[in-house]
């Protein structure tokens, strides 16, 4: 018979599972010395504790409010997916009291985690409709990220718009004053009529909020006749574009005027507290409080996004320019919203071509408005950083919640379970492990020993993956985890025992143990798989399907089947391969596992088509010349209840070859 080259060659596989033990671990080394890491597994809420944020519904105009089980729910399932975003497992987002949402954190979360649970309100786009410096704030201006679409398309020319990325101002962009429009301040911001400067006793004019009065603004603001023919035609264009939507500037009254002026930034919490009407006009502040904004109404809800992602930006060449963005992809109706927002800002100037991204009352960003997009998918760049682009893609995908909320309180709490739960979960997987590897010897033999070294190898690499998870992807073990681990020694024992007892089949039948272990493992490998396939199909679903603790248990319970496959394949039948080739398993030693008395033959496999008696069958009627003799008198050969003529008996003791006993 062939022997594969699995077979022939299972050194091969047995350096390549050392080889990914050793990258595991290398792996960990390394992060353990350059990323603060370490050589223990990240623990989960029940076994460490960690950080617990109460929230509670925010007060609108005053008055408290209760959310609805429906809104409860939406809020809980989108602030568990905000967390499970920022790279955090095994967190808690539970109700209270019918109306309060207490998140629990495990470990030490930094800030921006917090933040993102803290900032749990509503997420829309408004139109930007007026800007200027809060009180306080520095005159400097600062980059404003830059909106931008990719729509070409082959088949016409004219769809094709990529715009580039310009950094403007937050406290405004230019505009030229007119007549027919708003005039500008001397920073050539557009000044809506309502904010416009009132002249003086001393006929020195006054400019709008934010803005520096100087003899040359003076000057420019009643030298209307200089307006070239040229910039009326601008303007008004621009001011027909905004006339009726919601970029009109006539939204501006007295009483949004004087609400703007009278605002300094400086009380964040009090602006987040007010129910805006999604329909009207707003004075609003950044989440820095640096700049204030006039708003007009709300035109594409959060809800439109689909999702939000940060990345680097790319060149016309399809080159990365090494600068961070964050991309965003607009369901349908949210797309075509949008792309008529768009096609109406690039037609307006200063901060009329600019849109609000509001969260929590507050602005996160304005960009202004390059090109149309009408594709659905648009880009936000600019100063960005990696870790400013994930918050902002983060925010901008996780967002939309139904009722907004504030901080009720945030404590730090102990171990739900602690050290005793677990060393009690440990103790029940030190029982199980003792009990199957009493059965691998008892059983098997010294072939129990290859049960032995696979649990050992397997809990090995189980371990090591446990713990780099942790440090890179934020995997916390739970005890519902570890009892994941407990059940996977019984699942890999099982695969273990499956191959063994297919290879003894094959020996009883008469076959060399060489060969046997190839024609066992042909029959094993399969049921192997089939049966660690359903395991992780149930992993699968239960995962996906569960929420909490459960999932933990789901997670170990899939990896540590996929781990069985890895031992089986890599060490499990390599070793069984060499132990087959050394005479104490080859020749049937009473200790192997594989001794004719053991597997209930009447005689032993000697080698080269021979085969020998045992002392049992010896002991049975005396000689083997009598045996034989009497064997042929009957016309059966000892044992052998099928019965073969006396020949063919006298041939099976006789003959060299290489076919089995009869």
């Amino acid at each position: 018979m062939a022997r594969s080259s699995n077979a022939s060659r299972p050194g091969r596989a047995l350096l390549f599972m050392v080889a990914i033990l050793a990258v595991v671990y290398a792996v960990v080394g390394i992060r353990t010395v350059t990323s603060n890491g370490g050589w223990t597994p990240s623990l989960a809420l029940d076994l460490e504790g960690g950080t617990e944020i109460i929230l509670e519904p925010r007060p609108l105009n005053g008055q408290n409010i209760t959310p609805t089980t429906e809104q409860l729910n939406e809020a809980v399932n989108v602030i568990r997916q905000r967390v499970n975003g920022s790279g955090v497992s095994e967190a808690e987002v539970t109700t209270q009291s019918g109306k309060n949402i207490v998140v629990s954190l495990p470990g030490n979360p930094d800030a921006a985690t917090r933040n993102l649970v803290k900032q749990s309100a509503q997420m829309n786009f408004r139109p930007v409709l007026y800007t200027a410096a809060a009180a306080g704030a520095t005159s400097t201006a600062t980059p404003t990220p830059t909106a931008s679409g990719d729509a070409t398309s082959t088949a016409s020319p004219t769809a094709s718009a990529k715009a580039s990325a310009k950094a403007t101002s937050k406290a405004g962009a230019s505009a030229t004053a007119t007549e027919k429009a708003d005039t500008s301040d001397e920073n050539n911001r557009v000044v809506p009529k309502a904010l416009k400067a009132e002249t003086t006793p001393s006929g020195s004019a006054t400019t709008a909020p934010g803005a520096t009065s100087s003899a040359k603004s003076s000057a420019t603001a009643t030298a209307d006749a200089s307006a070239t023919t040229d910039a009326d035609a601008a303007a008004t264009a621009a001011a027909a574009a905004a006339d009726g939507t919601a970029s009109d500037l006539a939204q501006i009254t007295t009483e949004l005027q004087e609400q703007f002026t009278a605002e300094t930034c400086a009380d964040l919490p009090k602006l987040q507290g007010k129910a805006s009407d999604p329909k009207k006009a707003i004075v609003t502040c950044d989440a820095d409080g640096t700049t204030k904004f006039i708003l007009g109404p709300v035109e594409v809800p959060g809800s439109d996004i689909k999702t939000a992602t940060a990345g680097m930006g790319q060149n016309s060449q399809g080159a990365s320019n090494g600068e961070w963005v964050v991309n965003l992809e607009f369901k349908s109706d949210g797309a075509k919203k949008f792309g008529n927002v768009t096609k109406r800002l690039i037609q307006l100037t200063g901060a009329q071509n600019q849109f609000a991204i509001v969260l929590d009352e507050l602005v996160i960003s304005a960009p202004t408005t390059n090109a149309a997009i009408t594709n659905g998918e648009a880009q936000i760049s600019g100063s960005f950083t990696q870790e400013s682009s994930q918050l902002l893609a983060q925010q901008l995908k996780f967002g939309s919640l139904p009722v907004s909320f504030q901080v009720q309180t945030e404590n730090q709490i102990s171990a739900l379970l602690g050290g005793e739960q677990l060393e009690r979960g440990l103790l029940a997987g030190l029982i199980g492990l003792i009990l199957v590897v009493l059965y691998s010897l008892l059983q098997y033999r010294a072939l129990g020993l290859v049960t032995i070294f696979s649990l050992g190898i397997a809990g090995a690499l189980t371990y090591g993956l446990v713990v780099l998870l942790g440090e890179t992807e934020g995997y916390r073990l739970s005890l519902a985890g570890v009892t994941g681990l407990i059940v996977a020694i019984g699942i890999t024992a099982d695969s273990f025992i499956v191959y063994f007892e297919r290879v003894r089949d094959e020996v009883r039948e008469g076959r060399p143990l060489t060969s046997a272990v190839e024609a066992g493992w042909d029959r094993a490998k399969r049921t192997i798989l089939a049966s660690d396939t359903v395991n992780l199909l149930a992993a699968i679903v239960l995962y996906l399907v569960a929420v909490g603790g459960v999932r933990g248990f789901a997670f170990t319970l899939g990896l540590t089947t996929l781990i069985d496959v890895v031992i089986v394949f890599l060490f499990t039948k390599p070793a069984v391969t060499m132990l087959a080739r050394l005479k104490f398993f080859d020749g049937g030693h009473a200790m192997s596992g594989f001794s004719a008395r053991q597997l209930g033959r009447p005689s032993a496999y000697a080698g080269r088509g021979r085969v020998r008696p045992t002392a049992e069958t010896a002991s049975e009627g005396g000689s083997i010349a009598a045996r034989r003799a009497a064997a042929a008198r009957a016309g059966t050969e000892p044992g052998d209840p099928g019965g073969t003529s006396p020949q063919d008996a006298q041939d099976s003791v006789t003959t060299s070859g290489t076919g089995r006993n009869s």
